[in-house]
């Protein structure tokens, strides 16, 4: 699964990883997350990722 960065802060998405601490179980991948998540870092909405390459 690819890894999706955050253009404001760099935080990296990792699909192996997921976000537990948001609820987000390992093995999620990025286009499986709800619309209305947000960079846990910095908070920027989805739209704001890219795809790592």
């Amino acid at each position: 699964m690819d890894k999706y960065v955050c253009s404001v802060c760099g935080y990296v998405y990792d699909p192996a990883n997921g976000d537990p601490d948001n609820g987000i179980e390992p093995g999620t991948s990025f286009a499986d997350l709800p619309n209305d998540w947000v960079c846990p870092v910095c908070g920027a909405a989805k739209d704001e990722f890219e795809k790592q390459e």
